[in-house]
């Protein structure tokens, strides 16, 4: 197996200067392979983590099994940048000479892909593999689309929220059990440890956003008819806005450094212990332990707005899938299988944290570390998803929400307006995707 070591370079967040970020809808690819080569050298690109190490012992692990098994292949890996892979992989699709074979990629873009062409119809595979009978209904839905597969899922995140439990005890505070203690408990922090943010939230923090807007009633966009139209502007979806970007402030995490913070800076805060509390992934876990925090915080679902209530979870994960363009599609259908199978899924998690998408491995997974029960919870209490149109990835990569939590958190505009600038934005995007 041979490891490319080399990394884009990151976009500048134009959101962050008042700007925002224009993307065009990249043409519809049109590079399905004429051969299927049985031999020779595979492309991946998988995402690059906040500690990386980890997952690349699992990946060198699963491609070294795979090469034994297939003579004659070599495995070329390269990690990409998530915030980047938007247009590496877009640009892919177009250029089969340059495109990889197998890409990891955000269960958000799986429509976006579809659409673009990009990805393979692996649903004859996928049926026929005798793993895939115990992937869960949640993930499976994630590689799903027009009830067609393209791909295979590689690990299912959900957020919960990580405090520390000195800091609490410490202060005399009680765990939240609500958002609204959820907020007050975050200033008292601050307040009482001027040198700690209360919360650690970030202006480009969509899905640590959007708990607060579910919980409130709201949503990012509905669907009528084969439409979609956004609710953002929606008066509950407001009321979520307003309750998270009341969180940016000199009383909790002042918005001249958190209005930049996404979930990583978040998390990467909590872990050096410069926050009380942050709204952290399964998927975090392993980047946590390993900072100044260890021993010294615990997890609970995200409250929701009555006591005893779970606020609704984004349903995150990657999924492994294969480019249309690939001219060595069963390998690489076979590779998509041993990155994403039950054995390499159980390493990741012991390595990452990663929730196995495999109801037994992660039944298992639970019994080995307690650390999962909060995050197994919320799965089971409610999840949400990101509008299943191609539009959600330009928008996404257009930063349309991020530009409006920063333009409220920087006093720019208030709630309303930059609510109503935003679904303006969500449904030209949705009208252009057709």
């Amino acid at each position: 197996m041979k490891l490319i070591a080399r990394f884009a370079a990151p976009v500048a967040a134009l959101a962050l200067a008042g700007l925002t970020a224009t993307a065009c809808a990249p043409q519809t690819s049109d590079n399905g392979a004429d051969r299927d080569d049985r031999s020779g050298t595979l492309r991946v690109w998988l995402f690059q983590e906040v500690n990386n190490k980890p997952k690349e012992r699992v990946v060198d692990a699963a491609v070294a099994a795979f090469e034994a098994s297939h003579e004659g292949t070599e495995v070329e890996v390269e990690y990409i940048p998530v915030d980047t892979r938007a247009q590496r992989i877009t640009a892919a699709f177009n250029d089969p000479a340059s495109a990889p074979d197998v890409i990891e990629y955000g269960n958000t873009d799986t429509a976006g892909y579809v659409e673009d062409g990009g990805l393979a119809d692996v649903s004859a595979e996928f049926a026929a593999w005798d793993e895939a009978k115990d992937t869960d209904p949640t993930a499976r839905r994630s590689v799903t689309v027009d009830g067609k597969v393209y791909g295979a899922p590689l690990f299912v995140g959900v957020r919960a929220l990580y405090y520390r439990t000195d800091v609490l005890r410490e202060l005399g505070l009680d765990v939240p059990t609500t958002q609204d203690e959820l907020i007050t408990t975050a200033k008292a922090i601050r307040e009482k440890r001027p040198e700690l943010y209360g919360l650690a939230v970030g202006g480009a923090y969509t899905y640590g956003a959007m708990p607060f807007i579910w919980a409130n009633g709201g949503e990012m966009a509905v669907e009528k008819d084969g439409a979609w139209k956004a609710a953002i502007d929606g008066a509950a979806a407001q009321k979520g806005i307003a309750a998270y970007t009341s969180l940016f402030g000199d009383d909790n995490c002042p918005a001249a450094k958190c209005a930049s913070m996404g979930g990583n800076a978040t998390a990467t805060a909590f872990a050096a212990g410069k926050a009380g509390m942050v709204i952290g992934g399964d998927f975090s876990h392993q980047a946590i332990e390993a900072g100044s925090v260890k021993g010294k915080y615990a997890v609970v679902p995200l409250p929701g707005l009555k006591k005893g209530e779970i606020a609704p979870a984004f349903a995150g994960g990657n999924n492994i899938g294969v480019l249309r363009s690939s001219a060595h599609r069963t390998l690489a259908v076979d590779l998509m299988k041993q990155l994403a199978g039950k054995r390499t899924q159980a390493e990741l998690f012991d390595a990452m944290g990663f929730l196995p998408t495999y109801t037994d491995v992660r039944d298992a997974a639970a019994k080995k570390e307690p650390f999962v029960a909060p995050f197994i919870e919320t799965l089971a209490a409610r999840t949400e998803f990101v509008p299943a149109s191609p539009a959600w990835g330009q928008i996404d990569a257009s930063l349309v929400l991020p530009t409006m939590f920063q333009e409220i958190v920087s006093g720019r505009k208030d709630v309303p307006t930059a609510a109503g600038d935003a679904a303006e934005k969500m449904d030209a995007a949705f009208a252009s995707a057709g």
